[in-house]
């Protein structure tokens, strides 16, 4: 039985999960768009979205800054991407209830056949050229 056992092994140990899991924000975080397998996209997409909400506390009123940083620290890898969490990626979700992920089927991966996904942030920063036609 299956009874409180949550959670994706995806074929690895705990230490090369954990890793993977850190990359996976870590990118999403960076580039706010990455192309992965659908299980590992589920399982990353709540903590990305955790950390989203930990930042977005911290600038509103009243929540402790220092603190929260130190939370997004322990999970990415890049001291710059959690600058960019806080300073860009959470002022745009200020609004936003919840739900700062999107993924969308891509197809079958041509090797193995994994499913495809692209896990994406919903609200991207808009490029230079596509701000300068509005």
């Amino acid at each position: 039985m299956k009874h409180r056992v949550a959670g994706r092994k995806l074929g690895r140990n705990t230490s090369q999960r954990n890793a993977l899991w850190r990359n996976l924000i870590t990118d999403l975080l960076r580039y706010d768009r990455i192309s992965t397998t659908d299980a590992k996209a589920r399982s990353v997409r709540g903590d990305v979205e955790h950390l989203i909400s930990i930042a977005k506390r911290s600038t509103m009123a009243g929540g402790n800054p220092v603190h929260a940083r130190r939370l997004a620290a322990r999970v990415i890898t890049d001291p710059e991407v959690t600058k960019r969490l806080f300073d860009e990626v959470a002022p745009r979700f200020l609004n936003r209830p919840g739900g700062y992920t999107r993924i969308v089927k891509v197809g079958p991966r041509m090797g193995d056949g994994a499913q495809m996904v692209i896990l994406e942030l919903v609200e991207r920063a808009e490029k230079p050229a596509e701000a300068a036609k509005k």
